[in-house]
């Protein structure tokens, strides 16, 4: 380093560097605060408004309810189901903040997608459809019954009748066969890509809404389906036996014993906030306590290392990553914040880890020209641009505002059921139409009842960790 030229002071050289970094953009200060209350939600407003940014569907002449794409047709960064799982983002935001600013389009939203027959099958999707795209539409309907959400017009379908309809359908017999002992396929129509792929997340979300419809309703048929189908994942052992790590899938003409061994957040996190409905709704039964004792450990084991939501499959090497696994984050942070109001035993072990992941993320939200845009990568504790990953960033920026919202999860009641102030109202019949009469659901007489596509398949290419993507759209 050269010595300091005798003209200048130190003082004066210091009041240089000041002012020449004054000029810099403000990139690197820290811009959410959330050490209080009031830090969240004004944060969380923040964040929600530049989510919103990202979605054109209340602009005129655009598509109400999806984030810009299909990737498939060249539109965007986005398949399908990634809209109803913003919207769930924003009936939690909102649930969370007492913020109603986006309810309305949020509503416009989720009303547009429901299909002819109210059950989350619009045409323009059936095609290409997966069960556990429908189920994310699903989930956030009922999120919208759990938390009281401003009930749409009574001319409209109703939140928890749209969660049953996805429910319905799903549990109807032409989705579930003999192959692999049960369990659904990935896949809706025999002609896509991935029908003979049977996967946890396909599963994980029948299994969730079943969870949690059972504990809305109190009807023990939704329970049964739950049961079953948590059985069905363990019997096949796409949950490991030893360590409880959850895997992807196998295909049918191995009769599921191909088993992709990838471990995504969303698959584990699912089954224990499902897990944790069933444990309340069985008034602490020992089988599901036991359930979510084991995959807590192991998902704090898996996918937080050091403390920080870290997705295994991909986040060690930047650039791999899809733009559905850049949203998984938020929706495990959502959901484990629930789990903390089903099973309170939880909440010692649990909110410490979201607060210090939650720290982790807004540290990194220093990017754009706003000095506040938010990336993936949060452990690093700097701002990654979204281009390393090839996609616009709307999933980055919902993981920190599902985030920071649920930072608010201890000042908010339980989920509602009918018994406990729930305002939606259910439909017997719901789903009934697409089903069709010779596909009868079996009986469920109480009058108020009740994912994502990872639209690719995934390949393990070595024992080091390579993946290979395909899609097959949305």
């Amino acid at each position: 380093m050269a010595p300091s030229s005798p003209s200048k002071s130190p003082l004066r050289w210091l009041a240089a560097l000041l002012a020449t970094s004054s000029l810099l953009p403000a990139a690197h200060a820290q811009y959410y605060k959330i050490d209080t209350p009031d830090e969240i939600r004004q944060s969380a407003r923040t964040l929600a408004y530049d989510m919103m940014l990202y979605y054109q569907g209340n602009k005129s002449g655009e598509i109400p309810g999806i984030l810009p794409g299909p990737p498939t047709e060249h539109k965007g960064d986005y398949y399908w189901w990634e809209g109803g799982a913003m919207m769930g983002t924003y009936v939690d935001y909102w649930f969370l903040t007492g913020d109603p600013s986006y309810n309305e389009v949020v509503k416009q939203g989720m009303l547009h997608q429901v299909g002819p027959n109210a059950d989350y099958m619009p045409p323009n999707h059936t095609a290409s459809l997966g069960n556990d795209d429908q189920g994310f539409w699903g989930m956030s309907a009922m999120l919208a019954a759990e938390n009281k959400f401003p009930n749409p017009p009574e001319d409209k379908p109703q939140w928890l009748a749209l969660a049953q309809a996805v429910f319905h359908t799903q549990a109807a017999p032409d989705r579930h066969d003999e192959t692999c002992n049960g369990g659904l396929r990935w896949q809706v129509p025999p002609t896509n890509a991935g029908y003979n792929y049977k996967n946890t997340i396909a599963n994980a979300c029948f299994f969730n809404l079943g969870a949690r419809l059972a504990r809305y309703t109190s009807n023990q048929t939704y329970a049964d389906w739950a049961a079953k189908t948590f059985q069905w994942m363990w019997d096949v052992e796409y949950i490991d036996h030893k360590d409880w790590r959850v895997y992807d899938g196998g295909h049918v003409e191995h009769n599921c014993t191909d088993i992709n061994k990838a471990q995504f957040s969303y698959n584990a996190a699912l089954l224990l906030h499902g897990s944790a409905f069933m444990y309340n709704y069985t008034n602490g039964s020992e089988i599901w306590k036991e359930r979510i004792d084991n995959l807590l450990t192991g998902i704090l084991r898996d996918f937080f290392p050091d403390g920080v939501a870290f997705e295994l499959p991909c986040e060690g090497r930047q650039g791999a990553c899809t733009a559905d696994m850049l949203s998984f984050k938020g929706y495990v942070h959502r959901w484990m914040s629930v789990v903390t109001k089903v099973a309170p035993y939880t909440a010692d072990k649990i909110l410490p880890v979201l607060r210090t992941s939650t720290e982790a993320a807004v540290k990194q939200c220093t990017g754009g020209e706003t000095g506040r845009r938010c990336g993936f990568y949060w452990s690093g504790g700097v701002y990654v641009d979204t281009a390393v990953d090839k996609t616009s960033g709307a999933g980055e920026a919902m993981n920190v505002l599902a985030a920071v919202s649920s930072l608010l999860i201890n000042e908010a009641p339980p989920p509602v059921t009918n018994e406990t102030g729930g305002i939606s109202k259910g439909d017997n019949n719901a789903g009934s139409r697409s089903r069709g009469p010779s596909t009868p659901l079996a009986p469920i007489t109480t009058g108020d009842r009740a994912g994502a596509a990872i639209l690719t398949i995934l390949i393990l290419g070595s024992a080091i960790g390579t993946w290979s993507w395909m899609s097959l759209g949305d």
